[in-house]
């Protein structure tokens, strides 16, 4: 899920993410969110960058993805 260029998130859009990675999870699945400076400073915050497995770069998530 690409979100750089995203200015804004709050409780709910984190709330949102939270409920997608859980249920990509329970499909076996991966979620990876690219994120920009300010969407990551607000889910370091609320310290959730591990568990929302945020990325720099698409070219990043991509590599994660094929581990």
């Amino acid at each position: 899920m690409d979100l750089s260029t995203i200015d804004f998130v709050d409780s709910s859009g984190l709330g949102a993410l939270v409920q997608l990675v859980k249920h990509t999870q329970e499909h076996e699945g991966s979620l990876q969110i690219v994120s920009n400076a300010r969407v990551t400073q607000t889910v370091k915050l609320v310290r959730l960058e591990k568990f929302l497995s945020l990325r720099n770069t698409l070219d990043e998530a991509i590599e994660n993805i094929k581990k």
